[in-house]
């Protein structure tokens, strides 16, 4: 009977360790998966764990953003089409002394031309920063901000200044979209 309890107590204790290690691996997984998303997400990663309340939420989000755009197509642009981008810009920013409200509907106008081009599916605001905070992390929160903006001014509650900020918040996202092949 003695014999019986020794083995009973050794596999117990086996059974433990495993437990441990098990443990411990999962731990490791995670801690590694955590620090990744924080590194390919930056900001965005803060940003989302604050929106969804946890980090377990927030890095299930940003793994579901990654898987999503995986499977999208996105493309770098023909030089030819980033020539004509660049152009758009340019002509876009020359028009804003004239006419600033104008100027960033045509921005965010713009941008969407670009990221439609490039294989981003154009649906709701959310999703496209979503998307876009994939390869685009550093730059989403431009978004953002120029589309915060931009609603103020729907309600005519923005200013020249505040006008100006959304022009350059879109520029920044629009430079960084615009990769070419």
């Amino acid at each position: 009977m003695g014999n019986l309890d020794s083995q009973t107590s050794t596999m117990l204790a086996v059974v433990v360790v495993l437990v441990l290690i098990a443990l411990a691996a999962w731990y490791f997984v995670q801690k590694r998966q955590s620090e990744r998303l924080q590194q390919r997400f930056g900001p965005e990663y803060a940003r989302t764990v604050d929106a969804l309340g946890s980090r377990a939420k927030a890095e299930s989000e940003l793994k579901a953003r990654e898987t999503r755009v995986g499977k999208l197509n996105i493309v770098p642009l023909a030089p030819s089409d980033a020539a004509s981008f660049s152009q758009a810009w340019a002509n876009l920013q020359a028009s804003f002394v004239d006419n600033p409200k104008g100027v960033v509907v045509q921005a965010d106008q713009l941008v969407r031309e670009l990221m439609a081009k490039r294989g981003y599916p154009m649906a709701d605001f959310e999703l496209r920063a979503a998307d876009i905070s994939v390869d685009h992390p550093a730059v989403v929160e431009n978004y953002r901000a120029a589309q915060v903006i931009a609603a103020r001014d729907a309600r005519g509650e923005a200013t020249t200044e505040d006008l100006r900020n959304a022009v350059v918040h879109y520029r920044v996202l629009f430079n960084d979209l615009l990769e070419v092949k």
